[in-house]
C-alpha cells in the first residue's frame, strides 16, 4: 500500500496555511475512494476559503458596534459622566475617559490637556464619575490633598499615578483645598488658626481693612515672628534672619535694636504632627 498526497499546503488570499490532506489509494481497487477523499477535501477547502473571504459566512460575527455621533466633524464634547468625553477627528467619534481624580473640561481647546483637577471644572448636570482608583499614599491617583487635621494645616500631597508627593506651604500658610493653593489660615474653612499659628488675637484687636496702618502688631516669643490680627483672626509674619520685631517701632529692625534679641537664634514657634511618606 502507497500513499499518495493528495494535495500541497494551500495559501489563501489571508496568508493562512490549509493543512495538507492524503488519501489512500490503492494500485487497482480504490480509485472511487481517491475520488471522494478528494473530493471532500475540495468541499473542505472551499469552506475554509469562503469563511475566510466573506464575512457574512462566519455565523460567529458579532454585531458591529454602534457608532458614536459627533456634534462636530473635529473636537472633544462633555458626556453624562464628567470625567469622560467623546474625542471625534474627521467626523469619527471616540469615546475616552480622564486618569482618576481629574475631569474634562469642555471649555478647552483641541490643542490643550482635556482633563484638569476638580476645581477647575464645572460638572453641573453631568456629576457622575468613574469610582475611584484609591492607593496606600492617595485617595484618587491624581490630585492634591491636604495632610493632617484642622490644627495642622501646612502640608499636602500630589499624588501621580497613585505616588504621593508631600510639600510644605510657606510659614504661616495652610493648604486650601478648594482653591489648591497655600492661604493665609484664616482664609481656609478647614483650618483652624489659632490652634495652628499657636495665638489667639486678644479682645479689641481686630481690624477689618488689611490697608489701614492703624492694626495692633505682638511679637512672638523668639523674636523673628509677629503677629497681625484681622478681623480677630491671627496672621503670622517672619522679619528674617538677623533681625527681630521692635515693639517701639512697630516694626521689624536689626535684631542688636531689639533687647533680648541680639543673640536669639532662629527657632520653630509651632510644630505640625502632619504625616509624611
Amino acid at each position: 500500500m502507497k500513499k499518495i498526497k493528495a494535495s500541497s499546503v494551500h495559501r489563501l488570499s489571508g496568508g493562512e496555511s490549509v493543512a495538507s490532506s492524503y488519501c489512500v489509494l490503492h494500485p487497482t481497487k480504490n480509485r472511487v475512494k481517491m475520488k471522494t477523499c478528494c473530493s471532500l477535501f475540495v468541499v473542505a477547502l472551499f469552506l475554509q476559503t469562503g469563511a475566510q473571504q466573506n464575512p457574512y459566512f462566519n455565523t460567529r460575527n458579532s454585531p458591529p458596534a454602534p457608532s458614536i455621533t459627533c456634534p462636530e466633524k473635529t473636537g472633544r464634547f462633555a458626556t453624562s459622566q464628567c470625567d469622560a468625553y467623546i474625542e471625534c477627528e474627521d467626523g469619527k467619534g471616540e469615546e475616552k475617559l480622564c486618569p482618576d481624580g481629574l475631569l474634562f473640561n469642555p471649555a478647552l481647546g483641541i490643542y490643550h490637556q482635556p482633563c484638569q483637577y476638580p476645581v477647575e471644572v464645572d460638572c453641573s448636570g453631568r456629576e457622575a464619575t468613574q469610582p475611584p482608583q484609591s492607593t496606600e499614599e492617595c485617595p484618587h491617583r491624581y490630585g492634591y490633598f491636604r495632610i493632617g487635621d484642622a490644627a495642622n494645616c501646612g502640608q499636602f500631597k500630589n499624588c501621580v499615578d497613585g505616588r504621593a508627593y508631600v510639600f510644605d506651604c510657606p510659614e504661616g500658610l495652610a493648604f486650601d483645598e478648594q482653591s489648591l493653593r497655600c492661604d493665609w489660615p484664616d482664609q481656609v474653612s478647614s483650618c483652624d488658626a489659632e490652634a495652628y499659628l499657636g495665638f489667639t488675637c486678644p479682645p479689641g484687636a481686630a481690624r477689618g481693612d488689611f490697608d489701614d496702618n492703624s492694626y495692633t502688631t505682638f511679637r512672638s516669643a523668639d523674636c523673628h515672628h509677629y503677629y497681625i490680627c484681622v478681623n480677630s483672626r491671627p496672621r503670622l509674619y517672619n522679619c528674617g534672619k538677623g533681625r527681630a520685631f521692635n515693639e517701639l517701632i512697630n516694626a521689624c529692625d536689626g535684631a542688636e535694636n531689639v533687647t533680648g534679641c541680639a543673640s536669639a537664634t532662629e527657632r520653630p514657634h509651632y510644630t505640625t504632627n502632619a504625616l509624611r511618606f
